[in-house]
């Protein structure tokens, strides 16, 4: 499974998903956020029980407010349409994945 391309116009359908979902918040500028895409990447391709999204904060700066993302990258997990977990800044594979197994 690869990762999705968040935006506003698909972002209801993405939170209304059945499965787990990992967004990541992101911007093409930032170093730490080029840290985690990879890592984010992997966990896509070896998890398709889960939906993975990235959301680029400067192309969608309403989802980001309604987020409250502060500084990226931030990684939201949501689970029937609900945050179970949020977490600002570069994060460890294995952190990743505990975070979306909760």
């Amino acid at each position: 499974m690869s990762v999705l391309n968040v935006n506003k116009d698909n972002f209801d359908t993405v939170k209304a998903s059945e499965k787990t979902v990992l967004l990541d918040f992101y911007a093409d500028w930032c170093g730490p956020c080029r840290m985690v895409s990879p890592l984010v990447e992997q966990i896509a391709e070896e998890n398709p029980q889960y939906l993975i999204g990235k959301i680029n904060v400067d192309k969608e700066p309403e989802l980001a407010q309604k987020f409250r993302v502060m500084s990226i990258p931030t990684l939201v997990v949501i689970k029937n349409g609900n945050v179970v977990s949020q977490s600002a800044g570069a994060r460890p594979k294995a952190e990743i994945l505990a975070m979306l197994k909760g």
